[in-house]
C-alpha cells in the first residue's frame, strides 16, 4: 500500500498531535497527583497546627486549603529539564531586563513558547493551500515552527532593547537630580528613597529599579548588593560606573557633589560624541538619498533646457 506525499505529511501531523496529546495528557495527570498530595500534606500540618493551638477551629482551617491549592501555579516546571532548556538563563535575564521579575512571567513565556512552536505550523498548514512538494511542504513547516518558538524571545529582545535606550536617556536626569537632592542636605538613602517615589513618573526604567533596590535594602541587605541589579542587569557602563561611585560614598563618607559634577560632565561630553557620530553616520546615508532623489530632479532642471534646445535643432536640421 503507498501512501501520496500528502497523505505521509498529514498522518506524520496526526501521529505528532497524538504525541503531544499524550505528553499533556500525562503532564496534567503528574500535575493533579502533585497537587493532591500538596493538599493532604498541607491539611495535615494544618490541623496538626490548629490542635495545638485552638481545637475548635478545625474545620475552617480545611475549608481554607482548597482554595489556596486553585490559584497555585505550576511554578515547578520552571525547574524541570524541559523547563531549564525552554526557558534558559539567558532568556530569563531577558525577562528581567524587560522589568517582569517573577515566577509568573517566565511561566508565561514557557507557556506562549510552546503554543506558538505547535500552532503556528498546524495554522500554516491548514490555511496554506497550495500544491507544492513534500519538501518544500517541510521546510515551510520548519521555518513556522522556528518562528513559533523564537517569537517571544524576539519580543522580549525588543521590549529590553527600548528600555536601556530609556535609561541611557533617564542617567543624565538622574544623576542631576540626585546632585541636587545632596545640595539641599539630604543623606543618599533620602535622596534615593526620594527619587524612587515621587520622581518616577520622570523616571520609569530608573525609579522602578531603585524601588526594587530600597526595598531589598530595607529589608537588611548592604547597599552594594541591593544596587547590584541596578549594575549589571541592563550592561550600561556608565549606570555601573555610577552605582560604584553611589556604594564607595556609602561605604566611607565623604561630600557626592563634586564627584557627581564631574561625573554629569564626562556623562554629557560621551552623549555629545555619540550625537555628533551618529550625526555623521545620517549624513553618509542622506546621501545616497540625495543621490537618487534631488540629482534627477536637478538634472531636469538644469539641463533639461539644452536637451530640448538640442532636440529642436536636430529636428530642423532634419527637415
Amino acid at each position: 500500500m503507498s501512501f501520496t506525499p500528502n497523505q505521509l505529511t498529514t498522518l506524520s501531523l496526526a501521529l505528532l498531535a497524538l504525541g503531544l496529546i499524550i505528553a499533556a495528557g500525562a503532564l496534567i495527570a503528574a500535575e493533579l497527583r502533585r497537587t493532591r498530595s500538596g493538599q493532604v500534606i498541607g491539611r495535615a500540618l494544618r490541623r496538626d497546627t490548629t490542635t495545638a493551638i485552638d481545637l475548635k477551629k478545625p474545620l475552617e482551617v480545611e475549608s481554607e486549603a482548597p482554595q489556596r491549592a486553585d490559584i497555585e501555579l505550576p511554578f515547578h516546571w520552571l525547574d524541570s529539564r524541559i523547563g531549564r532548556t525552554l526557558v534558559a538563563d539567558e532568556d530569563r535575564r531577558l525577562i528581567d531586563q524587560c522589568g517582569f521579575a517573577s515566577k509568573r512571567t517566565q511561566l508565561i513565556f514557557l507557556v506562549a513558547r510552546l503554543l506558538l512552536a505547535f500552532l503556528l505550523p498546524a495554522i500554516v498548514y491548514f490555511t496554506w493551500k497550495s500544491d507544492q512538494t513534500e519538501r518544500t511542504v517541510l521546510l515551510v513547516l520548519a521555518a513556522a515552527f522556528v518562528v513559533g518558538f523564537m517569537a517571544p524571545k524576539w519580543v522580549l529582545g525588543r521590549i529590553a532593547s527600548g528600555r536601556r535606550e530609556r535609561i541611557s536617556r533617564e542617567l543624565p536626569l538622574f544623576v542631576d537630580l540626585l546632585k541636587l537632592l545632596q545640595g539641599v542636605g539630604l543623606s543618599l538613602d533620602q535622596s534615593l528613597q526620594i527619587m524612587a517615589d515621587d520622581f518616577s513618573h520622570v523616571l520609569r526604567v530608573l525609579g522602578h529599579e531603585l524601588t526594587l533596590a530600597n526595598r531589598q535594602y530595607s529589608q537588611g541587605r548592604t547597599r552594594e548588593h541591593s544596587l547590584y541589579r541596578l549594575a549589571t542587569l541592563h550592561g550600561n557602563e556608565d549606570l555601573r560606573g555610577l552605582v560604584s561611585l553611589l556604594v564607595q560614598v556609602d561605604r566611607h563618607g565623604g561630600a557626592v557633589q563634586e564627584p557627581l559634577r564631574i561625573f554629569g560632565e564626562r556623562l554629557r561630553e560621551r552623549r555629545r560624541s555619540e550625537m555628533k557620530e551618529r550625526i555623521g553616520k545620517i549624513t553618509v546615508k542622506m546621501t545616497a538619498v540625495m543621490v537618487s532623489t534631488l540629482l534627477p530632479a536637478l538634472v531636469i532642471v538644469a539641463a533639461g533646457p539644452g536637451f530640448i534646445a538640442v532636440f529642436h535643432a536636430l529636428g530642423s536640421v532634419a527637415k
